[in-house]
């Protein structure tokens, strides 16, 4: 049973099944889907049905907006990946939205190497991986200069990190 109320475990399962869907057929994850899911983490805590306090709901879209930035200044996340996290976070609050970034980052790194045994890039993506850990401070030169073959969608990523937190708590 997940730790938060139905209602809140449905808006997060619908939210991340079509973020994750969107992002892996375009790339982005729409702000309209961001915004709704906001609203109703918002809407759910505001009429005491999620079990997360409106201020809980708050500060957890905002904890949620700010573990995602770096990734983003980086430039290995893109901003609807932020806005998504942000939107768990109102669903979700702020605990659980720490622990749902830890599922995510767990499940970025297992997609990467989905991904790179896939289009059978596993020795480069691990060498990249080894020169951002050399020489953290040429991440973001190396990020960027990544090819695009190189990238994958993160928002299957954060779908999977935050469901997994919710069912776990």
């Amino acid at each position: 049973m997940p730790a938060v109320s139905s209602a809140a475990f449905a808006a997060l399962a619908s939210g991340a099944l079509v973020a994750t869907v969107v992002d892996i057929r375009v790339r982005r994850i729409p702000n309209i889907l961001t915004a709704a899911m906001a609203g109703i983490g918002v809407g759910l805590a505001a009429s005491g049905v999620s079990g997360v306090s409106l201020g809980g709901s708050v500060a957890g879209f905002i904890l949620g907006f700010l573990l995602m930035i770096p990734g983003h200044a980086l430039g290995a996340t893109g901003a609807g990946d932020v806005k998504f996290m942000a939107a768990v976070g109102a669903i979700v609050g702020p605990a659980m939205v720490v622990s749902a970034f830890l599922f995510t980052a767990v499940a970025g790194g297992v997609l990467a190497v989905a991904v790179a045994l896939r289009r059978q890039r596993l020795a480069a993506t691990l060498a990249g991986t080894g020169r951002l850990i050399a020489a953290p401070g040429e991440a973001k030169k190396e990020i960027q200069a990544a090819t695009v073959s190189s990238r994958f969608a993160y928002g299957p990523a954060i779908a999977i990190g935050s469901v997994l937190a919710a069912l776990m708590g």
